[in-house]
């Protein structure tokens, strides 16, 4: 059954990084933040913001009730942690559709281009979704890894204390035929 579930996540981390992977240029663009209180401390290196938190850089944009950044000593971005009820985030792709996320609490570690969605995660990229309670993104090469609940139930057969991984893929669209012309030349035209 592990096996199966593995296969699968993998199979669908390699069709999400067909379609999908983070805009070239976001990495380029200004970080701005929002948020109604922050303290930075420039020795450490963090900065916490408090209260309708809004983050944006290039095509990113993270939403939450506080956040918590943490950066390199050359000031690069290193990690962002953003609670909320729940924290949102959401990028648009080179090719592809929007991939947006939320959890109670989310993490981005920018170095690795990894972000994590924990609690409640939830994260679609158009008609496809992915929840669980932890979701693992890499924006990067647009691959996904998703886990349930670790909770254990009281008796064998209570269901209901664990929750598990849904993911919904939607069939591919179907590429129509040409219609034939009244003659039926055509040999791939569709007759009716």
């Amino acid at each position: 059954m592990k096996s199966i579930l593995r296969f699968s996540l993998l199979l669908i981390g390699v069709l999400l990084a067909s379609e999908a992977s983070a805009l070239a240029t976001d990495s380029d663009q200004p970080i701005e933040i929002q948020a109604d209180f922050a303290e930075l401390d420039d020795q450490e290196g963090k900065t916490i913001y408090v209260g309708n938190v809004v983050v944006i850089q290039g095509s990113i944009r993270m939403t939450g009730d506080k956040l918590k950044v943490n950066f390199s000593e050359e000031r690069d971005l290193e990690e962002v942690y953003i609670e909320g009820r729940p924290a949102y985030f959401k990028q648009t792709p080179d090719n592809g559709e929007d991939v947006e996320g939320e959890g109670l609490l989310i993490e981005y570690h920018a170095q690795k281009n990894l972000l994590h969605l924990i609690q409640k995660a939830r994260l679609t990229q158009g008609k496809r979704l992915f929840e669980g309670d932890r979701i693992n993104y890499d924006t990067g090469k647009s691959i996904i890894t998703a886990r349930g609940s670790r909770k254990i139930a009281d008796t064998p057969n209570d269901v209901s204390a664990r929750k598990r991984v849904r993911i919904i893929i939607p069939p591919k669209a179907k590429k129509l035929k040409p219609s034939c012309d009244s003659k039926g030349i055509d040999s791939d035209c569709v007759k009716p």
